[in-house]
């Protein structure tokens, strides 16, 4: 059997996906285990972290295993990713070594590696997660590269704990101001996952410079056709907003001006009013908010939405605990 690893939700059926989400509802109810028992798994980290961190951690202990946090450039050597580079500079070891050696010793292998953010061609390729993945020999997991498989499957279980079945539910992922340019992510993934769900998605955003890069549109209105739901893109805030059963905000860089940031300021700077408030979610039909974490409050939200008895945030940042035991419990049996 071909080694599985967890990169994204889109090589995943969406048979798949309700297994997993089933399987962390089971954990949520039971979180201790023996699933992980005797086996390990290596935590590479290139990027700051507090809930991917966290949770993995504890999850691979509350199942029985033991997790090995890594961080290159610091605790760990800088690894070398380019095929036939000289390494004559600051990397002192290639991934063809490192994932090689650490599948010797560990059962799985997650990394959490952010794009550089000067050239989208180049970090749309996801180099490094996709190496792991090619010279590894266990199965890999992505925390957050350019997509966030993870957020989505702790996204979409919150999502039903509290409206059940999420076919046709009208789902708004609004963009937001954030004082620096951000990944696109978790906005890439939120698409993704609530499309694979059948929900009709409206992706909302100042104007068409933010629309998410073509692969994911693509893939979200493809996800939609298959599963009975719908996808557009919106400029219109109250039209977004009207009647909407999710709103989920992310703020994320524009992609035509991927690594010229000061060129994209002035337009992030004129479209603060895309904060989550009051008066937007009251044009919702009783509709949920939620965010992936962390949240500058009132920038991207504002403390009464963050504080409203409709925000899930935290039930999705918990989710995050148990829907990882489900990806690792899935996959252990392969290493």
């Amino acid at each position: 059997m071909a080694l599985r690893h967890f990169l994204t939700t889109q090589d995943y059926s969406r048979a798949e996906i309700d297994a997993l989400l089933e399987q962390a509802a089971v954990f949520k109810r039971s979180p201790r285990g023996q699933h992980l028992a005797g086996k390990s798994v290596a935590l590479l980290f290139f990027n700051p972290s507090m809930r991917t961190r966290t949770s993995f951690e504890l999850g691979a202990f509350h199942l029985g295993g033991h997790a090995i946090v890594l961080s290159p450039g610091k605790d760990a050597w800088p690894i070398e990713f380019e095929v036939g580079s000289v390494m004559d500079g600051d990397t002192e070891e290639h991934i063809a070594e490192v994932a090689r050696v650490l599948s010797r010793y560990v059962d799985l292998i997650a990394v959490r590696a952010f794009p550089k953010f000067q050239d989208w061609s180049v970090d749309r390729q996801d180099k490094v997660i996709k190496a792991f993945a090619q010279y590894a020999t266990v199965p890999v997991i992505n925390m957050e590269t350019i997509t966030h498989p993870c957020q989505e499957l702790a996204h979409a279980l919150a999502m039903r704990e509290h409206l059940g079945d999420l076919t046709k539910k009208k789902y708004v992922l609004t963009w937001t101001y954030h004082p620096k340019p951000l990944n696109t992510a978790v906005a890439n993934s939120a698409l993704l996952i609530a499309t694979k769900m059948g929900m009709d998605v409206t992706l909302l955003c100042p104007t068409p410079d933010y629309v998410l890069d073509e692969r994911y549109m693509q893939a979200g209105y493809e996800n939609a056709q298959a599963n009975g739901g719908s996808l557009k893109v919106s400029h219109d805030i109250e039209e977004a907003y009207s009647g909407a059963h999710v709103v989920y905000a992310k703020s994320w860089g524009a992609l035509p001006y991927f690594g010229q940031w000061e060129q994209e300021k002035p337009i992030r700077e004129a479209n603060k009013h895309f904060i989550v408030d009051e008066a937007k979610m009251a044009l919702t039909d009783h509709g949920l908010f939620s965010h992936c974490l962390p949240l500058r409050r009132n920038i991207k939200a504002t403390d009464a939405v963050m504080d409203a008895p409709y925000c899930i945030a935290i039930d999705e940042a918990e989710n995050r605990l148990h829907v990882q035991k489900a990806v690792m419990a899935s996959l252990i049996g392969q290493g």
